[in-house]
C-alpha cells in the first residue's frame, strides 16, 4: 500500500513537472522561427490562409444580413407614409414618428446581443445559441410578412404586427449577431508570430492577428454582400407591395439554417467557460475597489484563494481597456444611423427620376464590397511595408470619414432647401406640390453613402476585430456584445434628436452630427493612441492561453493513458530506487 501511494505521489509530481516543462518548451510558433524584437518592429506582417469553416460561418452572416437589411430598407417608407402617399407606405406615422421608431428598432437590435452573449458564454456556446435564436428570428419575419398583407391586416393590425415583429426579430438578431462574429474568428488557429521567407526572397512575419483582421474583413464583406438585398426589396416594395419585400428575406433566411446544419461538423466550438462572466465581474470588482488589477492576482496574494489565475486577470484587464475604446462609438453609430432614416427621407424630397427613394442605400455596401479587397490586397500591405497600421489609428480614420459624410449631407441639404418648388418645406408648401419634390437629382446623395462606407471599413470592422482579440477566451461573445450595444446607445441618442429630424431643421441636424463626430474622433485619438504600442503584448496573452490549454489537455491525456495501463512492478521499483538515490 505504501509503495502504491509512493508511486501515485511520484506520478503526480511527474505530471506537474511535465506540465510546467511543456509550458516552458511549447514551440514559439506553429512553424518557423520566432522573430526577434528588431524583426517585430521592421518586418512586414502577413496572414495565413483562411480556413474553410470561416467561409461557412461567413455564409451564415451573409444570409442573416440579407434578411436583416432586406427587411429594414422598406421600414422608413412603411412607417412614415400612407398607402396614398408618394412613395407609398402603410402606417402613416410621418417622418418624426417613423424616425423615432426606426431608432428604436436599431436600439433593440443592438441591446439584445447582451442577452444572446450571456446565453452563449454561460450555457449553450456560440453555435447552439445561433441555432436557437435563428428559429426566433424566422418566426418574427413570418409575423411581419403576414401582417403586411393588405387583404389580411388593416392599418391598426399592421401596426400591432409590426411592433411584435420588431421585438421578436430584434431578439433573434441579437442572439445571432453577438455570436456569429466571435464564431468565425474562433475558426482561426492561434499561434505566436513566426518568420518566413517568401518566394520573392522577402522575409516576413506570419501573424495570427493579421489573419484575424482578414477574417473580419471577409466577415464584413459578407455583411455587405447580404445587404445588397436592399436593391431587391426596394424594387419589390415599389413594384408589388411591402408583403413581397418581406417575403424575400423570409425565404432567404433558410440559407442560415442550411449552413448551420451542413457546417456543424467543420466548426471549431470553444467550450463554455465555468461561470466565466461572474468570475470576470468579481475580478473587476476587486480591481475597482483597490484601484488596481494587481489586487486580484493570485501570485501577489498567496494568502488568499482565488478561482482564477494571473493570466485570467490579465485578460480581464485587457478587455477593460478595450471597453474604454468602445465608449466613443455611440457618436459614430448615431451618424451611421442617418442612412437608415434621414437619408431616405432626404431622397424622398429629391427628384428620384423613377427610382425608389431608398435604393441609394445600396451605394454604401457597394463601396465596402469594392474597397475591402483593395484595402486587404493593396492599401494595408503597402502601409505595413513602412509602418504598422494599428487598430486605434484605423478607428480614428473611420471617424473622420463619417465626419465627411455628415458634412456633405449638410451641404446637400442646404442646396435642396435652395431649390424649388417648395424650398425648405419639400412637398408641403401647397396642395398642388404634395407629390412634387425639389429640383435636385437623387444621384447627388452618392458621396454621403460612399464616405460612410469607407468609414465602416476602418471603424466598424476594426471595432469587431478589437472586441474579439481583446476579450478573454471564454468571453468572446460577451465582450462583442458590449461593442455592439454601443450601436444601441447611438440609437438612443437618435431617438432624443428625432424632434429635429424634420424640415426645415435638417441642415443643423447634419452639421451638429459632423461637429460631434469630428470632436469625438480627435478626443478618441489623443486618449488612446498609446494603445497602439501595447498591441503586441496584449495579443501575446491569447497565445499564452492557447499554449496553456494545449499543455493541460496533453497532461490529462497522458494521465488517462497511465491510468489505463496496468501497474508495472519493475517500473515502480526502478522509480523508487532512483528516488532513493
Amino acid at each position: 500500500m505504501a509503495e502504491a501511494n509512493k508511486v501515485t505521489i511520484l506520478a503526480d509530481e511527474k505530471d506537474s513537472e511535465r506540465v510546467t516543462s511543456e509550458l516552458d518548451s511549447v514551440p514559439p510558433s506553429e512553424e518557423g522561427v520566432e522573430p526577434t524584437e528588431e524583426e517585430m518592429k521592421n518586418l512586414r506582417r502577413v496572414a495565413k490562409t483562411i480556413p474553410l469553416s470561416c467561409w461557412l460561418v461567413a455564409l451564415v452572416e451573409l444570409a442573416e444580413r440579407f434578411s436583416y437589411y432586406g427587411l429594414s430598407t422598406p421600414f422608413q417608407n412603411y412607417m412614415q407614409n400612407t398607402p396614398d402617399d408618394d412613395p407609398h407606405g402603410k402606417l402613416g406615422l410621418d417622418q418624426h414618428g417613423a424616425t423615432a421608431l426606426s431608432y428604436f428598432w436599431q436600439f433593440w437590435c443592438y441591446v439584445t446581443p447582451i442577452f444572446g452573449a450571456w446565453v452563449a458564454d454561460t450555457y449553450f456556446g456560440k453555435f447552439n445559441t445561433i441555432c436557437i435564436f435563428s428559429v426566433v428570428y424566422i418566426l418574427g419575419i413570418f409575423v411581419l410578412f403576414i401582417t403586411s398583407i393588405p387583404s389580411i391586416a388593416d392599418r391598426d393590425a399592421s401596426l400591432a404586427g409590426f411592433i411584435i415583429a420588431v421585438i421578436v426579430i430584434g431578439l433573434g438578431t441579437g442572439g445571432v449577431k453577438a455570436n456569429v462574429s466571435p464564431l468565425i474568428a474562433d475558426q482561426v488557429p492561434k499561434f505566436r508570430p513566426f518568420t518566413k521567407v517568401l518566394k520573392s526572397g522577402e522575409k516576413v512575419i506570419v501573424d495570427t492577428n493579421i489573419t484575424v483582421q482578414n477574417v473580419f474583413m471577409l466577415f464584413y464583406l459578407m455583411v455587405n454582400v447580404g445587404s445588397l438585398s436592399i436593391i431587391a426589396t426596394s424594387a419589390l416594395e415599389q413594384e408589388v407591395d411591402f408583403w413581397a419585400a418581406f417575403l424575400l428575406p423570409l425565404c432567404f433566411f433558410s440559407i442560415v439554417l442550411f449552413s448551420l446544419v451542413f457546417g456543424k461538423k467543420f466548426y471549431v466550438k470553444v467550450p463554455v467557460g465555468d461561470k466565466v462572466i461572474a468570475r470576470s465581474f468579481k475580478v473587476g470588482f476587486i480591481a475597482l475597489s483597490k484601484l488596481n488589477f494587481d489586487a486580484a492576482r493570485p501570485s501577489l496574494h498567496p494568502e488568499k484563494e482565488f478561482p482564477w489565475d494571473d493570466l485570467f486577470v490579465s485578460e480581464v484587464q485587457r478587455a477593460f481597456y478595450a471597453c474604454k475604446v468602445f465608449f466613443f462609438y455611440p457618436i459614430y453609430w448615431l451618424t451611421y444611423g442617418q442612412m437608415a432614416n434621414n437619408f431616405v427621407s432626404m431622397a424622398g424630397d429629391m427628384d428620384t427620376h423613377g427610382l425608389p427613394n431608398d435604393v441609394l442605400q445600396a451605394i454604401n455596401p457597394l463601396t465596402i464590397i469594392i474597397f475591402i479587397p483593395i484595402c486587404e490586397r493593396f492599401v494595408y500591405p503597402f502601409i505595413r511595408r513602412f509602418t504598422p497600421l494599428r487598430a486605434i489609428t484605423k478607428i480614428f480614420i473611420g471617424f473622420m470619414f463619417a465626419t465627411a459624410s455628415m458634412v456633405y449631407a449638410a451641404v446637400l441639404q442646404h442646396f435642396i432647401y435652395q431649390a424649388g418648388p417648395c424650398y425648405d418645406d419639400p412637398k408641403g408648401c401647397a396642395p398642388e406640390f404634395a407629390k412634387v419634390p425639389n429640383d435636385v437629382h437623387i444621384a447627388l446623395q452618392t458621396p454621403a453613402y460612399f464616405f460612410m462606407g469607407m468609414s465602416e471599413i476602418f471603424a466598424s470592422i476594426t471595432g469587431l476585430e478589437y472586441a474579439y482579440t481583446k476579450a478573454p477566451v471564454s468571453m468572446k461573445s460577451f465582450i462583442m456584445s458590449i461593442f455592439l450595444v454601443q450601436n444601441a446607445f447611438g440609437s438612443a441618442l437618435g431617438i432624443a434628436l428625432s424632434p429635429v429630424s424634420r424640415n426645415p431643421k435638417m441642415v443643423w441636424n447634419y452639421t451638429g452630427l459632423a461637429v460631434s463626430c469630428f470632436i469625438a474622433g480627435w478626443i478618441f485619438w489623443f486618449l488612446f493612441k498609446h494603445y497602439n504600442y501595447r498591441e503586441d503584448d496584449w495579443n501575446n496573452l491569447e497565445y499564452e492561453h492557447e499554449e496553456q490549454a494545449k499543455a493541460i489537455e496533453a497532461a490529462r491525456d497522458e494521465e488517462k493513458a497511465v491510468e489505463a495501463e496496468p501497474l508495472n512492478p519493475v517500473t515502480s521499483l526502478t522509480v523508487s530506487y532512483r528516488d532513493l538515490r
